[in-house]
């Protein structure tokens, strides 16, 4: 009699296994099939990484080197370019980022300023990126060697546009005259050394 209840038990138990297993299946399955692949990309505001790494493949932008008041104080020409990692202009602009760096990366300071970062104040001082955001990303701003702004555009900012800005604060010839960054001759010797 025992061993006629212990294989009714034995029974019951395994179908009661056999069925919470198909259940746990049927579900993994349906878990399965209902998800969405990945859908960020260049053309729309959703989140998918550090836009300077997935779509300039220059991760070496973010963070800055150094904050905004340590450029100033040496005196030193910073580029200001404002953005958000879940913006679709942005992660457009970003490769026009990676190129100025490319070009004036070591005379200048290249500085991404993802805009969330910036703590909101009711009133910034001028060593702070937060003095310049004009609300809209991106936003380019290029300070010169004395701290004052010689562009500040909100938009797809050409990169020649920020080039012309950066040949005037280092005195480079005009793009019109040279495609190489040069500097302009100021005498007659310098100018047979230049060429």
């Amino acid at each position: 009699m025992n061993s006629t209840k212990f294989l009714f038990l034995h029974k019951q138990i395994i179908g009661w296994r056999k069925w919470v297993s198909k259940c746990l299946l049927l579900l993994v399955s349906l878990f399965i099939t209902s998800m969405q692949p990945a859908s960020a990309g260049l053309n729309n505001d959703l989140y998918d990484g550090n836009i300077f790494v997935v779509y300039a493949g220059n991760g070496s932008l973010v963070p800055p080197r150094q904050s905004l008041a340590q450029t100033l104080a040496e005196h030193k020409p910073v580029f200001l370019a404002f953005y958000l990692d879940d913006s679709s202009d942005s992660k457009r602009y970003a490769i026009s980022i990676s190129r100025v760096q490319e070009f004036y990366g070591r005379v200048a300071e290249i500085m991404p300023i993802n805009v969330d970062t910036i703590p909101p104040k009711e009133t910034y001082d001028p060593t702070e990126p937060g003095y310049y955001y004009g609300g809209s990303v991106p936003q380019v701003v290029v300070l010169n060697k004395s701290g004052e702004v010689v562009l500040n555009k909100k938009g797809q900012v050409a990169f020649e546009e920020i080039d012309d800005q950066f040949r005037k604060i280092f005195d480079l010839l005009p793009r019109t005259e040279t495609a190489q960054l040069k500097r302009r001759a100021f005498n007659e010797f310098s100018s047979e050394l230049a060429k």
